[in-house]
């Protein structure tokens, strides 16, 4: 996995469903303590989520992208992942 100069590590994810349908997970706010998919992400230290399409999205984070991509493997379909 590459590293650009700060440690971050990228990785660019096209999901099987349309994000809106994997926000759909977080409807029980008070359960999961967030309400999307993209706060579930961003509550890891240093990561961040940016939608890029429907069904794609760019993850950067400093160090915890291996716990990152373990969750979205195991609770999402992904057509398509690429660790730049």
């Amino acid at each position: 996995m590459k590293t650009n100069t700060a440690n971050y590590r990228t990785l660019i994810v096209t999901f099987a469903e349309p994000i809106r349908i994997l926000d759909s997970y977080f409807d029980d706010a008070e359960a999961w303590g967030v309400a999307s998919l993209k706060e579930w992400i961003d509550g890891y230290e240093s990561t961040r989520f940016t939608q890029t399409g429907e069904h794609t999205a760019v993850i950067t984070s400093e160090y915890n992208m291996a716990h990152v991509k373990e969750w979205l493997v195991r609770n999402t379909l992904i057509e398509n992942c690429v660790q730049t």
